[in-house]
């Protein structure tokens, strides 16, 4: 039987206690906040919540697929408004400096996730691993769209210049970080692009 449009949307209130708890979690940490705290700035009761989400590893793991959802799909619009894989690499990039220079910015979700979770059997480590695999698989498609000898190693060169820059782009001036980022992106395209099949 197909699904209303009403069953298929999310509930007001389920999207509250995740958007409050993404925000919290992603500003404080996510073992420092309990579920007390997420219920009383949602605005919903106890007996909502956990009709929502039953555990606060449920929580978590919306919490993670809703930041992958958004990546995936900044990702993919940049891909989709590029004319070349070069620029689709340049452009996925671009949208990284923008969220490191964003009002607020901690550092990637992700990682901070997994530093909080480091039992790679633990479901929430599972998650981060998985959307680390997509985002490697992503930027390994471009580089074979740019070149295929050696793609491999150039999107896992492309993956650590944007950990490094997540990580400083918190620490230190996020301008400089991302100047820095972006010009170490372009010089990684142009040399990915010169490789000759040997």
């Amino acid at each position: 039987m197909a699904r209303t449009e009403t069953e298929s949307r999310p509930s007001e209130a389920r999207l509250r206690l995740l958007t409050t708890a993404s925000r919290i979690f992603y500003a404080e940490g996510i073992h420092s906040v309990g579920v007390d705290r997420i219920i009383a700035e949602s605005q919903v009761t106890r007996s909502t919540f956990y009709r929502h989400f039953p555990s606060k590893e449920d929580l978590v793991l919306a919490h993670l697929e809703s930041a992958d959802l958004g990546i995936r799909s900044q990702v993919e619009a940049a891909i989709a408004a590029s004319t070349s894989a070069s620029d689709a690499v340049r452009a996925v990039a671009a949208g990284i400096a923008e969220y490191i220079r964003s009002s607020g910015f901690r550092g990637c979700a992700f990682l901070n996730a997994v530093a909080e979770y480091p039992d790679p059997a633990d479901p929430v480590h599972q998650a981060v691993l998985a959307h680390r695999r997509w985002f490697l698989d992503t930027i390994n498609t471009l580089m074979a769209s740019i070149e295929s000898t050696k793609a491999e190693p150039a999107a896992q060169h492309f993956v650590m210049l944007r950990d490094g820059a997540m990580a400083a782009g918190c620490l230190f001036d996020p301008v400089l970080i991302c100047e820095t980022f972006l010009r170490g992106v372009d010089g990684l395209v142009q040399i990915h692009g010169s490789r000759q099949p040997s």
